[in-house]
């Protein structure tokens, strides 16, 4: 599935935590916006990552799932990499 992932985090030493950790997921295409194509189980390692190491009270975390049909209708303007849906076999 491709998702979205953007974050707003006022710590720091939190903010580059959590960019390191997210590069493993996808493609840093914003500052605080990653593109990723993850299993469900990517998804989960990334809820639980947002649960244990940020704090609710001051950070925030968007999570957008992004079906087929809308991934043909991304437009881009400028500078930047379009993610598309992958096509491989887990062997």
């Amino acid at each position: 599935m491709i998702v979205l992932l953007t974050y707003d985090i006022t710590d720091p030493k939190r903010l580059r935590r959590m960019h390191g950790f997210m590069k493993e997921f996808g493609i840093n295409t914003q500052k605080s916006v990653f593109e990723c194509d993850i299993d469900a189980m990517a998804l989960k390692r990334i809820r639980t990552y947002c649960t244990s190491e940020l704090d609710i009270g001051q950070d925030s975390v968007r999570i957008y799932k992004i079906c087929s049909g809308c991934m043909k209708k991304v437009e881009l303007s400028g500078q930047g990499l379009k993610i598309t849906l992958l096509d491989y076999a887990v062997i």
